[in-house]
């Protein structure tokens, strides 16, 4: 038995995760970096290329585990939305909230049903057993 999964759900949560990969990569390189050219701080894009694939894939897992990470990006624009002193960093701290905000809300909401139905599995499986 597999549970009916959303693909709109893991289609807006993919999107979220390669939207917010760009964000990123266009705030620190160009748009507001913390020094003129550019700064080291682009690294914080490499784990979001970690989980893109699975992401992409659907891999229930990788979903799992990227939702987790991805409040690291909503914590991050909070901090920099609240006490960084130059203007134009905030639309880009509110745009790395909303994004983080929408990976996580679609994948926990995409991921429900799965998680439902195994521990469905896992009832029946040890009721089978002590019977």
């Amino acid at each position: 038995m597999h549970a009916p999964l959303n693909p709109i759900l893991h289609r807006v949560a993919a999107s979220a995760l390669v939207a917010l990969i760009v964000l990123c990569l266009a705030w620190e390189l160009h748009f507001a970096p913390l020094k003129p050219g550019g700064s080291w701080l682009v690294l914080k894009v490499v784990p979001l290329l970690f989980p893109l694939r699975g992401v992409l894939k659907g891999n229930l897992y990788t979903l799992q585990w990227t939702s987790m990470m991805i409040l690291l990006y909503f914590a991050e624009g909070v901090v920099r939305a609240w006490s960084d002193p130059v203007a134009t960093v905030l639309p880009w701290a509110l745009g790395e909230i909303v994004l983080a905000l929408i990976f996580y809300f679609c994948a926990i909401f995409y991921l429900w049903p799965a998680k439902k139905a195994a521990k469905q599995r896992a009832k029946a499986e040890k009721a089978a057993r002590s019977a």
